[in-house]
């Protein structure tokens, strides 16, 4: 099997392709690997400790509004923190309703932690419990701990927000165990394919392994390991299990040659999982921790970048609009000929301004003339019509010494704040490249705003905020008709 295709994370603190990620040493290899592959989980644990610890500090010194959006993050990435600090490895078990996943926790602790309904469904949310006689503790750790976590049957998980925790618990967990008793449906298939997605190591359990004959179980077992789920899950990680056993009936043969039965409820067959866990943290342990937290890290400081894009987008459209509505109303309602022009391009000068303190980069107003120039003439026609009208309603404004006004407010206005608009997105362009074009023209920028926004909404907006600035009168409620 083309070991490239696992789903199983590789990396730091994981064995390099001469070693098996799991298993003992191959052979060939002398002792010195194990000590090798301690100290290189060691050390890497130090570093996935130190990369939590630096993003956390990062997502505390965000601005304020930034860390409002973050608090659950934070929260999630400082109990992240607890967890490697304390060296508690998480084991999230997965599965459909019914298929022992409850049953499966009690076998493993050894004593009955959860309910166990036969009408399955029970499990409503993710919770945990330690597994205190495992026998494994993380060396060097004193409070380290197995915590074996339950999830919503993946066939009951509804709603966004059940999606959601089963799907941070995954994020979160160390070691995935997903449980069926029978050959994969469609909800398990595609369950257990999106697990696989987030890159931890997974063990198969097969669970009520009672239920078979030998003959079917190895049946089973050949189906899922090489159809099912070959190079998505290797062989070795397929484990037989019965959590709950069906009562055996036992048939006694009396003194007095009668017979008698007796139905008794066989213990919990788990030794094999339980073994295989172990084995995994033995060798693994520290490794699956660190690298699960430094994963956990990285996509926390990609969450603080998109936060952040997110949050200037929505700053810049709010800074966009409201210069473009600002300018068509001055442009709009300016009696005065040519200052109407004068003022308009003062306003986009302005908002280049606001825009670059937005997106962190320090512009002078100099440097903002010289943006909308580059801006307005790269947009060619559309620019040319918008001072087209800009000039035609300065004529009519002059010839009838700005008596014109009233019919020329709503286009020349609406055309002016159209052209603000695309200024603004252009230059928004310009800021998210970091001061630059990102590798385009400013021509093929603008060709693409075009295309991507609808003109006609943004000059309706437009023309409705001119119209209401031209309508508002605080006397309009006094100054009414009177009635005798």
């Amino acid at each position: 099997m083309n070991e490239s295709n696992q789903p199983n994370a590789t990396g730091p603190g994981f064995s390099d392709s001469s070693q098996s990620p799991f298993g003992q040493p191959t052979s060939g290899q002398s002792a010195d690997v194990d000590s090798l592959q301690v100290n290189r989980q060691f050390s890497n644990y130090r570093d996935a400790l130190y990369s939590v610890q630096v993003t956390l500090e990062k997502l505390r010194a965000c601005p304020e509004d930034e860390r409002q959006e973050m608090l659950a993050d934070i929260a999630r990435l400082s109990d992240m923190q607890d967890k490697l600090t304390k060296g508690r490895l998480e084991i999230v078990v997965f599965g459909e309703i019914s298929t022992g996943k409850s049953a499966l926790i009690n076998a493993l602790i050894g004593r009955e932690v959860t309910s166990v309904n036969v009408q399955g469904g029970w499990t409503r949310e993710v919770w945990g419990t330690t597994w205190d006689g495992c026998g494994y503790r993380m060396p060097g750790l004193d409070e380290s701990e197995v915590v074996l976590v339950d999830t919503p049957g993946i066939n009951e998980v509804q709603g966004v927000d059940r999606r959601q925790m089963a799907d941070d618990a995954a994020r979160r967990a160390d070691l995935l165990l997903f449980v069926t008793d029978s050959d994969l449906n469609d909800v398990e298939y595609s369950a257990l394919l999106e697990l696989a997605s987030v890159q931890k190591p997974m063990l198969v359990v097969l669970n009520k392994q009672d239920l078979y004959s030998t003959a079917d179980r190895e049946r089973l077992l050949k189906v899922l390991q090489h159809e099912r789920l070959f190079g998505t899950v290797r062989p070795e990680d397929f484990i037989l299990a019965a959590a709950q056993p069906r009562a055996v009936e036992y048939v006694y043969e009396q003194v007095d040659g009668s017979e008698r039965s007796e139905w008794r409820q066989p213990g919990p067959d788990v030794s094999d999982l339980k073994a295989r866990i172990i084995e995994i943290l033995d060798r693994e342990g520290k490794g699956l921790l660190a690298l699960n937290a430094a994963m956990f890290a990285a996509d926390k400081s990609d969450r603080v970048k998109a936060v952040r894009i997110a949050l200037r987008r929505r700053y810049a459209q709010q800074v966009i609009w409201s210069f473009a509505s600002f300018k068509a109303i001055v442009v709009g309602v300016t009696f005065v000929p040519l200052l109407d022009i004068l003022s308009g391009f003062t306003i986009d000068v302005m908002m280049i301004v606001a825009l670059s303190q937005v997106y962190g980069i320090q512009f002078s107003m100099s440097n903002a003339r010289e943006l909308v120039w580059t801006i307005l003439k790269s947009a060619g026609w559309v620019a040319g019509m918008s001072y087209a009208m800009d000039l035609l309603a300065t004529g009519l404004k002059t010839i009838s010494f700005g008596l014109a006004t009233p019919l020329t407010a709503v286009p020349q206005g609406a055309a002016a704040g159209w052209t603000s608009y695309l200024v603004g997105r252009a230059a928004e362009y310009y800021f998210q490249h970091g001061g630059s074009w990102g590798g385009e023209s400013p021509k093929a920028v603008i060709r693409q705003i075009l295309a991507d926004v609808d003109k006609t909404s943004v000059l309706n907006g437009l023309k409705d905020e001119i119209r209401k600035k031209l309508a508002f009168n605080r006397h309009a409620k006094t100054e009414g008709p009177t009635t005798s």
